[in-house]
């Protein structure tokens, strides 16, 4: 069984920057790839980033150039570096990997 625990959301001014981190239990992190999610209420779940093992990283087009995904395989983290934060980035952002998924963490961006 595989647990992923995410943590570092919060409240912060648009502008600004949180950095999300998703500890993934086990020894199999390095052969996984990682996704960060985000879903508002009322609203279905987007992919926002994804990193492969071999280090490759996609973002949603609304994220691009402000949102970093990466991961160190030797603390089996993945982050999500977001800076510029705007309004609009308010979720709950959820880690994922196949059909693993963490509890969330809210992230609240004020205008």
């Amino acid at each position: 069984q595989v647990q992923l625990v995410e943590s570092g959301g919060g409240l912060v001014q648009a502008g600004g920057s949180l950095r999300l981190s998703c500890v993934v239990s086990g020894s199999v992190f390095k052969l996984i790839d990682m996704a960060w999610h985000r879903q508002v209420p009322g609203k279905q779940r987007e992919l926002v980033a994804r990193i492969g093992i071999d280090a490759y990283t996609t973002y949603a087009d609304s994220v691009k150039g402000r949102f970093t995904i990466s991961r160190d395989n030797a603390k089996s983290t993945a982050y999500l570096q977001m800076d510029n934060l705007k309004p609009e980035d308010t979720a709950v952002y959820y880690c994922n990997t196949f059909d693993f998924w963490g509890q969330g963490t809210q992230v609240t961006v004020s205008s």
